[in-house]
């Protein structure tokens, strides 16, 4: 029976443990909480909750397979840190969080002086990736890939699309950094096109009913779409909500990328703009606009708080 040692039981972390077990898999699941972990193998008999990685690895039959879906950063450098002594040559580790390419070609060539197989995996699916599968974008060298073949093929939609051996390790990475950057675009373009239709009162225009219509037969039909279909049928106004959009660093990447390589991606980068915007990081520049205009023609500012 084929097994693989699960770190990071977030939420899509724990669906794809959850899916992995379905498909028959013996999951051997960590989580810095060991309370997630214990309630995860409550759910199925398949996964099995590790309490220590030194117990996790030793649970696991050589060569052992071990995937990483912990933030960023950090928290996965901690964790690879960690685990480099506790595993031995022919071991493969995938690291599934949403990582700086550059930082998993380092990854991949420290484990490789330790005997160890890396793959980068770029997962996309979120929350609804349990039940649809995940698209996944991965990278590295072919004792890596088949390795982990056999769990992807699970993961993903069906055994043989939705997923891409893009090449070396770091391009599976930097392709997922590219399509958050392109999710980027697409929001935004969606996002604008709706607003502008809310905006004109006098045709008092019905967007959920437009959102649908679009999904049948339109060239911007798309998930993306759907979603947005959907929350509009709830709620309209959306009075409730902050307008406060958050960025998870894919798209800094993939606009920095764009400098290096001096390819424009205006699209891109001026929806990563948007979103600083909406994070209040234009509020002081605003102010001064206000306050220049008033220096030079006299124009009234609006004062309160800040």
């Amino acid at each position: 029976m084929k097994q693989i040692g699960m770190l990071g039981l977030g939420k899509m972390g724990a669906n794809m443990a959850r899916r992995l077990a379905h498909g028959g898999v013996v999951v051997h699941a960590w989580n810095r909480s060991h309370d997630v972990a214990l309630n995860l193998a409550q759910e199925h008999a398949n996964i099995l909750a590790q309490e220590s990685l030194a117990d996790l690895v030793a649970g696991l039959a050589a060569p052992r397979l071990v995937w990483l879906m912990l933030p960023a950063g950090r928290p996965t450098e901690d964790a690879l840190e960690a685990l480099l002594p506790l595993l031995s040559p022919g071991d493969t580790v995938v690291d599934g969080a949403n990582a700086y390419y550059k930082d998993s070609q380092r990854h991949a060539a420290q484990l490789k002086q330790a005997g160890l197989h890396f793959m980068d995996a770029g997962v996309s699916g979120g929350i609804w990736g349990l039940q649809n599968g995940y698209a996944l974008m991965v990278g590295g060298g072919a004792e890596a890939l088949a390795a982990a073949e056999p769990f992807i093929k699970i993961l993903a939609p069906a055994p043989g699309t939705g997923w891409l051996h893009c090449g070396v390790a770091g391009s599976g990475h930097f392709v997922k950094m590219v399509h958050n950057g392109i999710e980027y675009g697409m929001m935004q373009a969606l996002a604008e096109g709706l607003a502008l239709m809310k905006g004109k009162r006098e045709f008092d225009i019905d967007l959920a009913a437009v959102a649908e219509m679009w999904r049948h037969g339109s060239v911007v039909r798309s998930w993306l779409l759907d979603l947005a279909t959907e929350f509009l049928q709830r709620d309209q106004a959306l009075d409730d909500i902050q307008p406060y959009v958050a960025d998870s660093g894919e798209g800094r990447w993939t606009v920095l990328e764009s400098v290096e390589q001096g390819t424009p991606t205006p699209v891109m980068s001026m929806a990563l703009m948007m979103r600083f915007a909406s994070q209040g990081q234009g509020d002081y520049a605003n102010k001064l606009l206000a306050m220049m205009r008033m220096g030079f023609g006299g124009h009234a500012v609006k004062e309160g708080d800040a």
